[in-house]
């Protein structure tokens, strides 16, 4: 089963933070249990990631709308955008790993899933609203660690809008399977339990690892 781990953590060279932990962790189990098979790892703060913006996929979408000679910068990022699509849609298994950000997901991630969520690509518009098009066995895990605790219905649980998101944006718009979320939670709260953090992240990832890799096809 191809797998795509998307990282989107601005601090990914580092390696401390506790969701990029997870995702070594999500790393060792992949290998241990499929050692024959090559797992792809996109670090999106690694290179020049198209964006919606002027000199790239905005103004490059807007100008083959009505056949306007796109320059050279467009047609760089028009043709990066195929290539991210294109390996997106070949791998069967998604992995996004990140930190929580002013409640929602980093602006990287945001910017890939512009280049990922493309009508008529992964979703088509019909007379009775979007249709996901993913819907060959996908699924995708979202590995995300966050400073304070929000799986626990707290003051600040109605603003971590990454988890409501990601997964509306795979599940319910591109059609995929399923949605999994495995959380490094209270990074930042007093005191801080790394080990009881970490541990509680890794047994997440181990109890969903093999139905994550199960066919439902």
């Amino acid at each position: 089963m191809k797998t795509l781990l998307i990282n989107g953590h601005p601090g990914f060279k580092e390696g401390q933070g506790f969701s990029l932990q997870l995702q070594k962790f999500f790393e060792k189990t992949f290998h241990e249990e499929f050692p024959d098979e090559e797992l792809t790892i996109l670090n999106l703060y690694d290179f020049n990631l198209p964006r919606v913006e002027n000199d790239s996929l905005w103004s490059a979408w807007s100008k083959q709308m009505v056949g306007v000679d796109l320059d050279d910068k467009e047609k760089e990022a028009l043709s990066l955008n195929r290539q991210l699509l294109d390996q997106f849609k070949e791998h069967h298994r998604i992995v996004i790993v990140g930190p929580l950000h002013n409640f929602s997901v980093t602006s990287r991630i945001k910017d890939y899933l512009d280049n990922i969520m493309i009508a008529r690509e992964t979703f088509k518009y019909t007379e009775q609203g979007s249709v996901g098009l993913m819907t060959d066995d996908y699924k995708v895990w979202y590995i995300q660690g966050s400073g304070s605790i929000f799986s626990d219905n707290g003051k600040y649980s109605h603003l971590e809008h990454s988890t409501f998101y990601l997964k509306d944006v795979f599940v319910d718009v591109m059609g995929f399977d399923e949605f999994y979320l495995s959380r490094a939670e209270g990074t930042t709260t007093q005191p801080v339990d790394k080990e009881a953090i970490l541990k509680k992240g890794k047994e997440s990832i181990l109890k969903q690892f093999k139905d994550f890799y199960s066919s439902n096809s």
